[in-house]
């Protein structure tokens, strides 16, 4: 193989991965627009099926403001409820779990002994 081939062939790898990865980010905003009815999308697949490389410069053209809106708004939807996970996850503050345990001393359900080392783990 020669050498220019070899380019040739790298030049036409990377040209069809960038058109496989802008093809799925349209699908993808296809599926999260929702202003857009479910005809119009099927519309948008089958042409994307049948004249691919038109159809997907026709709709990075037409939506692809919206598309880059939709994918910002995807992403702060995510920091949002990554944030309200590990918030739940992590517990409650050291006060809280005090003021929990000292409940359940008031109430019975545990003695000093578990009270004194529920309270050192929560301030350690």
């Amino acid at each position: 193989m020669e050498f220019g081939q070899f380019l040739w062939s790298l030049l036409i790898i990377f040209f069809m991965i960038m058109y496989f990865m802008v093809l799925f980010s349209v699908i993808l905003d296809l599926f999260r627009n929702h202003e857009m009815s479910g005809i119009m999308k099927a519309v948008w697949i089958i042409l994307l099926i049948f004249i691919p490389l038109i159809s997907l410069l026709i709709y990075v053209i037409i939506y692809g403001r919206g598309m880059a809106e939709r994918q910002q708004a995807a992403v702060v939807t995510a920091q949002k409820e990554q944030e309200a996970y590990i918030q739940k996850v992590a517990g409650s503050s050291p006060t809280e779990q005090i003021a929990q345990a000292q409940e359940l001393l008031s109430s019975g359900a545990i003695s000093q002994e578990e009270f004194d080392k529920i309270k050192a783990k929560a301030l350690s």
